[in-house]
């Protein structure tokens, strides 16, 4: 797989939630923080968004808006800070359907919400802006209509709807990182910015083919045709780690995955990434992580129960 492929595989998007907006005269809604990702499709009408500590974007008919950092926002006919609850709309509506404020008729939204596995996502989502904006166009109709079908899955379920709305989420986040991969230029630093940065991509796209190897700062500068130094350089303002560094999360991110998501053995979870001592593999889990990675299952598996 490509690298994004292989990150939106670590992310495992679960617990999708989908319904319509449908609004009238002057309107306000508050949003607090939540977990996972929210995307908005604008079908009918125009409206203003504004996250927490920025200001006011306006989103015409035709544009979406995603919301990958969970900070609490603002939709609005107008720009404004505050609004009604969003809990208070959304309560009574059952799964995909719609929400009314007012007499309706003059703004029409669809949108949904899912959650993404811990630890991957709080890693990977970190470096996406709070707001990403999509402006109508292939990648955008496609969004559009994967929402659509998401909604119509949770609002009439049907045998196999569960696993159709997982595969969907999947195709969601992937047109969404895709999208601002191709249109914008990634804010700030980490594996988005690495993977629009041509200069360092290739180095980046043989890191995650093959996550084992043991890679050298040398090998992998040479796949970019650069030099030791000027690779190294590079890669750390792009990235702000050291290639090696992005290695070793890399690989510990793969392990956590299959700490939680398998009964794999420690021992060859650490062979698979790289390690022929599982004790070295231990002392990496664990400067990285945070938990030793027996410790770590155990508690990923005990929240697994705890929300279910």
């Amino acid at each position: 797989m490509d690298p994004l492929s292989n990150i939106v595989s670590l992310l495992h998007p679960h617990d999708c939630v989908a319904a319509g907006f449908n609004a009238g005269g002057d309107w306000s809604i508050r949003f607090e923080a939540h977990e996972g990702l929210k995307c908005n499709a604008i079908l009918k009408g125009e409206c203003w968004i504004t996250v927490q500590d920025s200001d006011p974007v306006h989103l015409p008919a035709g544009h979406c808006a995603i919301l990958p950092r969970g900070r609490p926002f603002v939709l609005s006919s107008k720009p404004s800070q505050t609004g009604i609850d969003a809990q208070i709309l959304y309560e009574p509506v059952r799964h995909g359907g719609t929400a009314t404020y007012g007499c309706g008729g003059d703004f029409f939204m669809t949108g949904a919400r899912f959650l993404l596995d811990g630890l991957p996502a709080r890693t990977l989502m970190r470096n996406l802006p709070p707001l990403i904006v999509i402006s109508p166009g292939p990648e955008q109709e496609t969004i559009r209509w994967t929402l659509s079908r998401i909604a119509d899955e949770l609002r009439l379920p049907r045998p196999g709807s569960p696993l159709t709305v997982t595969h969907l989420s999947h195709v969601l986040l992937l047109q969404v990182l895709r999208d601002h991969l191709a249109t914008n230029s990634p804010v700030g630093k980490g594996w988005l910015a690495a993977l629009a940065d041509k200069r360092i991509a290739p180095a980046i796209a043989a890191m995650h083919d093959d996550p084992a190897k043991a890679w050298s700062v040398e090998a992998l500068a040479k796949l970019t045709a650069s030099s030791r130094t000027s690779f190294a350089v590079r890669f750390r303002e792009v990235t702000d780690q050291t290639p090696i560094e992005y290695l070793t999360e890399w690989r510990m991110l793969i392990a956590a995955d299959r700490l939680m998501n398998s009964q794999m053995p420690v021992a060859t979870i650490a062979s698979d990434v790289g390690y022929t001592s599982e004790s070295a593999f231990g002392v990496a889990f664990k400067r990285t992580m945070g938990h030793a990675p027996r410790q770590f299952a155990k508690n990923s598996r005990r929240a697994l129960i705890v929300s279910h």
